[in-house]
């Protein structure tokens, strides 16, 4: 499953996981803190949440052009030393006033503007391992592992953000809202670790950093392809960004009106086994029996298959000595549940990639734009999930309190529903996302690399800004119809991509 990649791939991914653990523990609260720490509604707190998720996904056009000028090493350097100041302001407390909104405004920008520095052309460097026709047939492999790893730490990233903010609260004795920049804070300190990592391993992926040498000599050679065969290229994309901005725009509904609905509609208490999926190491648990199992059947030495086995037995042991020790209840907080979309897609990785490999070997693996459609079509399962469940549930409602707006608890719906919800949408994500990436580091023009990798992530930008669709419905019309839109929106987008297939098909 691991075998046979380039040694450069893990470098390169773990040090996005470390800036992935710092973005994510500060997505699993930030909606929340914007309503509770400036008083917002639904509505106008979905829409800054939106709009820097736009930020975030729209940067890397400017980033990816810039990195085809200058070089993608030197702009992730650059990006990862923004986005740090951007955090470091977003970890002071200033309270919810004028001031206080201006600085995390800022922030916002800097993040958003590092981040696109720093994302996308990484990306291009992992792409870029593979241009060797040592490892070209390898790629989509790659994308594969790359985005497992990175999901590793968003995982950990919601029980963070909870832990901190609670023991703030607790401990130090700091108000909820002043707690809420210690999980800012984590952003920092996990930066500074992916930088770490970035300059320690250096010189395993350094020729896939482009610009020039010491001796102003271009890194690495580019290749011309004729213009009608750049311009079907980069229309073939273009085709395919369109049809990501609607799965975005319903995807990341996870850290918006899924987390409304975690906050006011899910039961805020679990005991027994249904409390084990909220500890974060039970899941860790669950991923090593996995993988150890896989370990088991793909080693071909007589040692391995020991240690594999070793593994899931104390997994295995573990999860039992935790059912044991269950005693009360378990708080359930909102931001806890996006835990399970990177705990999915960590733990189904190598599910996907053995299916796959298999369909490989007999001529029969899907393209990947053909990956795409089929995503699109399980995104709209996972709301009908959700449209399903909603039905007969009352609206959401607001009490004023101290003066200001907070959103009310109004049903205990089973935490299942939402854990089901991420693992359908996760099955999409897994079609969709790494095979995207993979698609578009395959067919970009070589003098475009950068440009067109950023045009991937403009197309996740402005899906990104449409996620504020959910808070603008949100308490407007009744909660089936909200996720109604979503299903709409995935339909219209899968039936689009089967209708262009043969020309997608052609430039792969």
């Amino acid at each position: 499953m691991f075998e046979g990649q380039p040694k450069g791939l893990w470098a390169l991914a773990l040090a996005n996981t470390g800036e992935r653990f710092g973005y994510y523990t500060m997505i699993a609260v930030f909606a929340l803190f914007l309503r509770a720490n400036f008083g917002l509604s639904a509505a106008v707190a979905g829409t800054i949440y939106s709009t820097f998720l736009m930020l975030v996904y729209f940067f890397p056009l400017i980033g990816g052009i810039m990195a085809d000028k200058f070089g993608f090493g030197k702009m992730v350097t650059i990006g990862i030393c923004i986005m740090f100041l951007g955090y470091l302001l977003l970890a002071v407390p200033l309270g919810g006033g004028t001031v206080a909104l201006i600085a995390m405004l800022a922030a916002l920008i800097l993040i958003g503007f590092g981040t696109g520095l720093f994302k996308g052309n990484l990306q291009v460097m992992v792409g870029n391992l593979y241009d060797d026709s040592l490892y070209a047939g390898k790629r989509d492999a790659g994308f594969s592992i790359f985005y497992m790893a990175i999901n590793i730490g968003a995982l950990f990233a919601p029980t963070a953000a909870v832990k901190i903010k609670e023991y703030a609260e607790n401990v130090w004795g700091y108000s909820g809202n002043d707690a809420y920049h210690f999980a800012f804070a984590v952003a920092c300190v996990s930066l500074v670790l992916s930088i770490a990592i970035y300059y320690i391993f250096r010189s395993t992926f350094r020729h896939t950093e482009g610009g020039k040498n010491a001796k102003g000599q271009v890194a690495q050679p580019v290749e011309e392809l004729s213009k009608e065969e750049t311009k079907q290229r980069i229309i073939a994309l273009c085709l395919v960004f369109t049809v990501v901005i609607f799965f975005w725009m319903a995807f990341h509904q996870n850290g918006l009106s899924l987390t409304y609905f975690a906050n006011e509609f899910t039961a805020q208490e679990a005991t027994g086994v249904q409390s084990m999926p909220f500890n974060v190491w039970n899941l860790v648990a669950i991923i090593i029996m996995v993988y150890g199992l896989f370990g088991f059947f793909q080693n071909k030495t007589s040692k391995g298959k020991w240690y594999s086995a070793l593994a899931v037995l104390v997994a295995a042991l573990f999860l039992g000595w935790q059912y044991s020790n269950l005693s009360g209840t378990v708080k359930v907080s909102a931001p806890i549940f996006q835990q399970f979309n990177p705990f999915y897609v960590v733990a189904l990785t190598p599910v996907s990639m053995a299916i796959f490999g298999s369909l490989a070997k007999k001529g029969k693996e899907p393209s990947a734009p053909r990956k795409i459609a089929y995503g699109m079509l399980i995104a709209a399962a996972a709301y009908c999930l959700m449209a399903f469940a909603s039905v007969g549930l009352p609206m959401p409602q607001t009490e004023i309190v101290d003066g200001e707006k907070v959103a009310m608890h109004v049903a205990d719906v089973t935490p299942n529903l939402l854990i089901g919800t991420y693992l359908v949408l996760t099955f999409a994500e897994l079609l969709l996302s790494p095979m995207g990436i993979s698609f578009v580091s395959k067919v970009a023009p070589p003098k475009y690399k950068g440009m067109m990798m950023g045009g991937w992530f403009v197309a996740t930008a402005i899906g990104n800004q449409l996620v504020m669709v959910g808070g603008l419905l949100w308490g407007a019309v009744p909660m089936w119809a909200v996720w109604s839109v979503f299903i709409g929106v995935c339909l219209v987008a899968a039936l689009f991509m089967f209708a262009i297939m043969k020309r997608l098909e052609k430039v792969c």
